[in-house]
């Protein structure tokens, strides 16, 4: 009798953890697990790196210290579309894989909601690709300065003020004196610009918090516009929506997009039911109708009963599905369908602003300052450690709780 046959695809947060699970689980299923770089990469720290307050290796390490070899076989490539009615994914360079049972964790997309010139000119906070441009580029412009002395090269515009913008904005601000004595660049030339659509900035907080944090930031120079939307991003610069019926224009060599996340687009591209590349699954985390395939992460939408919307995709939220959906293969692999549903269990948000400072509510209780900070840092390094194991969080872990 054949091996059932596990697929995951991706190694962030959710299909990691997954896999390592079901590694331990000893399920005697066959694990396959898919992946177009052979490292995991801290997604909550990329925009640390793309700031560069951090080296981008920092923020990886390899997937050989999860994978056992024994177990599971890596096959490092790009996913380009799930074939439901044959069980197979196509891959870019390997032509297709068969499974029996598939784990969807893809990870996301920034999400440009159609705005011109996004694509083209804005840079995005997405990949350890990505940061290591935007820190470049950042760089490269206050080089530049010196011999054009040009306002709009040291001019930084940073869509979103969400959790990923306004964390990129506080190791931004942090890392500028370094940036204004490296380059010998004025420090009252550099203009840090936060546009931002919704009426408020990180409204899933308490108002003080988000006052709190808002106002470390203006303390080092970030100009904050909320409730101004952007309406197209061109080579100079962005238009956006002073008023109604004023566009203004803000001239920027640098343009950072952090203002939302859709799905990957391998689902869409696979004819699943789904809107900005999530799927509505069952509770256990089965897509409706393919029951054999399961979705975390970025790419699966639950709707909270508490408020009738989806839970964001987070981090937190991925790796609690990480739990569910590898108890739910295990039972799956020995032909039992009494699936687990998954419930949420907030243990707490933090949301950093630069090093040493930050604000969250953690068990329910609002914290600011240095302790936030503190809080933030443990939460990193207990990924680490649910994941990489407790070697990765000694190498890697953030243990700098001084002032």
């Amino acid at each position: 009798m054949n091996k059932p046959k596990i697929v995951i695809l991706g190694a962030g947060y959710g299909g990691l953890k997954t896999l390592k699970k079901l590694q331990h689980a000893n399920t005697g299923a066959e694990l396959v697990l898919v992946n177009k770089n052979d490292y995991h990469h801290e997604t909550t720290w990329l925009h640390e790196a793309a700031a560069g307050t951090i080296e981008p290796e920092q923020l990886i390490y390899p997937l050989d210290k999860v994978i056992q070899p024994s177990k599971t076989t890596f096959i490092q490539d790009t996913v380009v579309k799930i074939n439901k009615d044959e069980k197979t994914v196509s891959l870019a360079n390997n032509g297709d894989v068969s499974y029996d049972y598939l784990l969807i964790a893809l990870g996301s997309e920034a999400e440009t909601f159609g705005i011109s010139g996004l694509k083209e000119y804005a840079l995005t906070i997405t990949s350890v690709e990505s940061v290591k441009k935007i820190r470049a580029h950042i760089e490269a412009q206050f080089a530049k300065w010196k011999t054009e002395q040009k306002d709009e090269l040291l001019t930084i515009i940073v869509g979103g003020a969400g959790f990923t913008g306004i964390e990129f904005l506080g190791e931004l601000t942090n890392r500028i004196p370094e940036l204004v004595k490296m380059y010998d660049v004025p420090k009252e030339k550099v203009r840090i610009v936060c546009l931002e659509a919704a009426p408020k900035v990180l409204p899933q907080f308490d108002a003080k918090l988000v006052d709190y944090g808002v106002g470390v930031l203006e303390d080092r120079g970030v100009e904050f516009l909320v409730g101004k939307p952007v309406k197209e991003a061109t080579a100079e610069g962005v238009k956006y929506a002073a008023s109604e019926t004023e566009v203004k224009e803000i001239k920027a060599a640098t343009i950072i997009w952090a203002a939302g996340v859709r799905g990957n687009s391998v689902i869409e591209a696979s004819g699943f039911e789904q809107g900005r590349g999530r799927v509505k699954v069952n509770n256990n985390l089965t897509v409706p109708g393919n029951e054999e395939i399961l979705i975390v992460g970025d790419c699966s939408l639950i709707i909270n009963p508490a408020n009738d919307r989806p839970y964001p995709p987070t981090a937190q939220i991925a790796m609690q599905q990480a739990d569910i959906a590898a108890i739910n293969l295990a039972k799956l692999a020995v032909g039992d369908t009494d699936l687990v549903d998954f419930e949420y269990h907030e243990k707490g948000t933090v949301c950093s602003i630069g090093d040493n400072d930050a604000i969250g509510v953690v068990f329910g209780k609002n914290l600011k300052g240095y302790p936030a900070s503190v809080m933030k840092k443990v939460i990193d390094d207990r990924a680490l450690l649910q994941i990489g194991g407790p070697g990765i969080m000694m190498n890697k872990g953030k243990f700098k709780f001084y002032k």
